[in-house]
């Protein structure tokens, strides 16, 4: 029970650290891009995608970098589900799909699924190497 109460706290831990950051990369971005094309979402998600591309790979018994599974809760599941936000690229897209602007919502939909794939992979890749 000790040791599932400390997973917890480290995936709300890693969670609130991943939210506060996904939050100042927005306003970030907003402010360098404007607020026409969700440029920050892209952003986060790519990023996101690759350090559990690179955790899920690297950090395994044998990996590169072992590491605690408390370290790989913490990173994989708190702070890349709460840094990541598909919920909010979700409603992104369908915002520009009600806007009239399909083309800027297939376009969203095609970076962020393609450029997440390459991001997680090549996060993969990196984290399996020895």
């Amino acid at each position: 029970m000790e040791t599932f109460m400390l997973m917890i706290v480290l995936v709300a831990a890693g969670g609130a650290l991943g939210s506060v950051l996904r939050y100042l990369i927005g306003v970030v971005t907003t402010a360098a891009w404007g607020s026409a094309f969700p440029w920050g979402t892209i952003l986060i998600n790519i990023a996101g995608s690759f350090v559990i591309g690179l955790f899920a790979a690297g950090t395994v018994a044998g990996g590169v970098l072992p590491a605690s599974q408390a370290l790989r809760v913490f990173v994989m599941v708190g702070l890349c589900g709460g840094f990541t936000t598909f919920s909010s690229f979700s409603l992104q897209t369908l915002e520009l799909l009600r806007g009239g602007r399909a083309g800027m919502a297939l376009l969203n939909v095609t970076l962020s699924v393609l450029l997440c794939l390459a991001a997680v992979a090549a996060g993969f890749q990196l984290g399996a190497r020895r």
